[in-house]
């Protein structure tokens, strides 16, 4: 017996090829989150420190590291971010008019 294996060509959000709600929310602090991350791994800071730094307890950062991110507004991901001694820049631009609808990125 063979098993047929279906293959998909992703969107870029795979958050909207699971078909959740808010896609383009999630991927966005997905993003943020996993600069986050990578800020406090630069740091060289464990989970504990890096929540003192940030002004939180450690299971929000073990949650935020992990990517549950419910309770994380962009705002204060953008805060976080921050904190860690990184600049944001947003750029609203017009999207190319060969594509159907807007969409959020983040750039890094």
């Amino acid at each position: 017996m063979t098993k047929e294996n279906s293959v998909y060509t992703s969107s870029g959000n795979v958050f909207a090829d699971l078909g959740l709600a808010n896609s383009e929310e999630r991927l966005v602090k997905a993003e943020l989150a996993r600069k986050i991350s990578e800020a406090i791994t630069f740091r060289k800071l464990t989970q504990v420190q890096g929540a003192e730094f940030l002004g939180i307890d450690q299971p929000k950062i073990s949650a935020l590291v992990r990517g549950r991110l419910s309770g994380f507004s962009i705002d204060r991901l953008f805060q976080f971010l921050n904190d860690l001694d990184n600049d944001l820049e947003i750029v609203i631009k017009r999207k190319p008019e060969d594509r159907k609808q807007a969409r959020t990125t983040v750039v890094c």
